[in-house]
């Protein structure tokens, strides 16, 4: 057995507690006693001489969350606190989040003898929170301003949507629901019903351009782009949707939807690209570091050439200054951009 498994559950605190992350304490009511960890002292920011004292710790809690705490006196009245979350004021002038959790110990009778608790220091873990929660709003705001909008699921047609699409379409979920393409004016519900599911059971990215009803009013047409994510297996396991006004530009997109979009480039695309760069099948596999035979493979279509080869071929092309786009429906357009 090794050390680390023979580890019992007071060395692991004690470790934690020399981390300064956390620190327990207790409370004997009858003889007075109280006893606070080396932790608890190095999270509050205590020199470890002070005497323990409930009413010192309630004391460092920021006044706003000071009431989730009982005095000392309601404390041992009722003999335990619930759970809560605070912020501590240390001496030092900083600040920092900690969970507080406790126990009440009693008598066989019901009679509050003590409390025992712990406090946890999550101050990184309610900052990042609190910076998620941030540039979560950040991006709504840039949704709402730009009319971008981005979302992923694992079942098409899309039924969820995201809740900044819904309320800038004016849609609830369930009339969504209920069919799926009521972002779009009516008149042209039946064709997207009847285009759209050839689209997606082919697997490979497509783009539609439908006509979107706002819900501040008026009507705007919108470039629908669906790209399927691929699992280790090569199936696919979702779908990403993104959302422009159509004439505006998306920015990139992350690895996964570029890789989606160009998994739908065929040979005959290949071919083209290198007639757009004059370049033979020689000048290719010589650029993309890919053999001949490979790079013949790619472009008859044929098995056998693995899915990174591929990716670097269309790679290749692409540095080389070849774009790759999706038109309607999943046709793909090339251009030369250098």
């Amino acid at each position: 057995m090794t050390a680390i498994s023979t580890l019992t559950s007071r060395e692991s605190l004690r470790i934690i507690e020399a981390q300064g992350l956390a620190g327990s304490w207790s409370w004997h009511f009858a003889s007075g006693e109280q006893r606070w960890s080396g932790g608890l002292y190095a999270l509050l920011g205590l020199p470890r001489g002070l005497r323990p004292d409930y009413g010192l710790l309630r004391g460092l809690v920021h006044p706003d969350d000071r009431g989730r705490l009982p005095g000392a006196a309601d404390l041992a009245r009722i003999g335990g606190l619930d759970d809560s979350t605070v912020r501590i004021l240390r001496r030092d002038g900083t600040m920092r989040v900690a969970a507080s959790r406790a126990e009440g110990i009693r008598s066989p009778e019901g009679r509050p003898l003590g409390v025992a608790g712990v406090m946890v220091d999550i101050t990184d873990t309610d900052r990042l929170v609190r910076a998620r929660a941030a540039e979560q709003h950040r991006r709504q705001a840039l949704a709402r301003q730009a009319r971008i909008f981005t979302f992923t699921e694992a079942v098409v047609p899309f039924v969820e949507y995201g809740s900044d699409f819904l309320a800038f379409t004016g849609r609830s979920r369930e009339e969504l629901a209920e069919n799926w393409a009521a972002p779009a004016v009516p008149e042209e519900w039946g064709r997207w019903h009847a285009e759209v599911p050839d689209l997606y059971a082919a697997g490979r990215a497509y783009t539609i351009s439908p006509t979107l009803r706002m819900a501040e009013g008026g009507t705007a047409p919108f470039r629908f782009t669906m790209v399927p994510i691929r699992d280790e297996a090569g199936m696919v396991c979702s779908w990403t949707m993104i959302i422009v006004p159509v004439g505006a530009a998306a920015g990139p997109p992350p690895d996964a939807v570029r890789r989606g979009l160009e998994e739908g480039i065929e040979g005959r695309h290949l071919r083209a690209a290198r007639a757009l760069l004059d370049w033979s099948m020689a000048d290719l596999a010589r650029a993309s570091g890919l053999s001949f035979s490979t790079i013949r493979r790619l472009e008859e279509d044929g098995g056998g050439a693995p899915a990174r080869s591929h990716q670097r071929a269309v790679e290749t092309l692409r540095q080389a200054g070849i774009g790759f786009s999706l038109v309607a429906g999943n046709a793909i357009a090339l251009s030369r951009t250098g």
